[in-house]
């Protein structure tokens, strides 16, 4: 560790989230100490310099369209809270049609620059093995922290609230359902323990043909290779990858996620020769999961090849499924509304540490864990952004506004936002964002001082 400095906030990791939220910080008037590990004779298996908010995969932060896309909508938000991440993606900017995609080199350099330059922000390469006991921290390492300042995490926060394991099953939008061919129902129409009338899944059915059609698909279909830092992370049974399952014989996935036995099919009183079932992922409804439906396969396979499914030949994907080495949190049981760790609340996290994915995602919830800070610091009061922005539906994804018990990492969508109601599906999306950007000016007003 470093010599003590005099700071306010110490910040651990400076990849996107840590970086933006020092920014905010800083630009608030706290001191802040960024430690980052790279740097100091420390690398992960996925940088390759010691630049801060480094981009390790792709250099896009996807769509910059502000009115009918969600994660451009979150760009928007992000610029008029100030972000130095949407500040510096600007002059790095490079052709990519309606994406915003940048130089990655120039945007880390961009980014180390100013805040090397801000006289409120030291930075400081260490390795941080142990959450600090007490003083304001943000914790911001990512998906791949140390080995050492995980097992310290997971004794603050319970070991069976971290993840290293990172099994992701496809989401989809209720409305691209195609629910003619599909019916509502439990297995056996046994009632829940939450109640109800026995109908919680979506069953989308398949004859023999289909089945065996489907089974050669994922067999066949491009898979994503193991990086190679995951190589030796074993799979687990019950996130066993649903072409590893039918690997092991034609009839594998009959008897597993994809079993008809106990659904009959109203529209012929039987039971299918397989189903495909869809869980509800959120309270509202709008997004629901396909069980068991975890995969290595690329995601331009898996949309062909899903959308042989009946009932999902339309079918929209707020998340495609997924199996990599990962270390989140549970953070809609450990954090509080505004990033605390409820154990130890001098602690917040941010970033892909909390479950949000995505390079945007990540710096958003960096930048609300600064401003949460920055408020509690200065003794203001800011209240969690409305769930109507993007802010703010992704910020309720990470602290369990809207969570199911499964929790997983997912992008920012409008699945994630309050429904609309009486709104034409052609029109929804324009209507999400307008009402974001009402949202969003009322509590930008609310947090200016009297």
């Amino acid at each position: 560790m470093g010599e003590a400095t005099d700071h306010q906030v110490h910040i651990i990791g400076g990849g996107l989230a840590g970086s933006e939220a020092a920014w905010q910080l800083a630009q608030a008037g706290v001191k802040v100490r960024l430690s980052e590990m790279r740097g100091a004779g420390d690398m992960t298996p996925a940088h390759q310099t010691d630049g801060l908010a480094e981009l390790v995969c792709s250099n896009s932060f996807r769509s910059d369209d502000a009115d009918k896309n969600a994660v451009g909508l979150l760009h928007q938000e992000m610029r008029c809270l100030g972000s130095l991440i949407m500040a510096q993606a600007e002059p790095a900017k490079v052709p990519a049609g309606s994406a915003l995609a940048v130089d990655r080199h120039m945007f880390s350099d961009g980014v180390t620059r100013a805040l090397a330059a801000h006289p409120n922000v030291e930075i400081v390469r260490e390795r941080i093995d142990q959450l600090p006991a007490a003083g304001m921290t943000i914790v911001a390492t990512g998906p791949l922290t140390a080995p050492a300042l995980a097992e310290s995490i997971g004794a603050a926060a319970g070991m069976d609230h971290l993840a290293f394991f990172d099994a992701i099953a496809p989401v989809v939008h209720f409305d691209s359902i195609d629910m003619d061919k599909c019916w509502m129902a439990n297995r056996w129409d046994k009632i829940g323990p939450g109640g109800g009338e026995g109908k919680d899944y979506i069953n989308c059915p398949m004859n023999r043909e289909q089945y065996e059609a489907f089974v050669q698909g994922l067999l066949d279909g491009e898979k994503t290779e193991f990086k190679e830092w995951e190589t030796n992370t074993p799979y687990f049974e019950g996130c066993m990858p649903i072409e590893v399952m039918a690997s092991r014989g034609p009839e594998t996935l009959r008897h597993g996620p994809m079993k008809p036995m106990g659904l009959d099919d109203p529209r012929t009183g039987r039971w299918p020769y397989a189903v495909v079932q869809l869980r509800q992922d959120n309270a509202s409804g709008t997004l629901w999961n396909m069980v068991g439906f975890q995969t290595k396969l690329k995601h331009g396979a898996q949309v062909e090849l899903f959308r042989t499914i009946p009932g999902l030949e339309k079918a929209e994907f707020a998340r495609l499924g997924g199996l990599h080495r990962n270390t989140f949190i549970q953070s809609p049981k450990l954090l509080d509304a505004t990033l605390r760790l409820r154990s130890a609340p001098h602690i917040r996290f941010a970033g892909q540490m909390t479950g949000c994915e995505g390079y945007v995602e990540s710096a958003a919830i960096g930048l609300l864990a600064g401003r949460f800070a920055a408020a509690e610091l200065l003794g203001l009061q800011m209240t969690p952004p409305p769930p109507e922005t993007a802010l703010g539906a992704l910020l309720g994804h990470v602290t369990g506004n809207d969570a199911t018990a499964d929790y997983q990492p997912m992008n920012v969508n409008f699945g994630l936002f309050p429904p609309l109601e009486d709104v034409k599906k052609k029109q929804r999306k324009e209507a999400m964002t307008s009402r974001a950007r009402a949202a969003l000016g009322e509590w930008l007003g609310e947090l200016q001082p009297a």
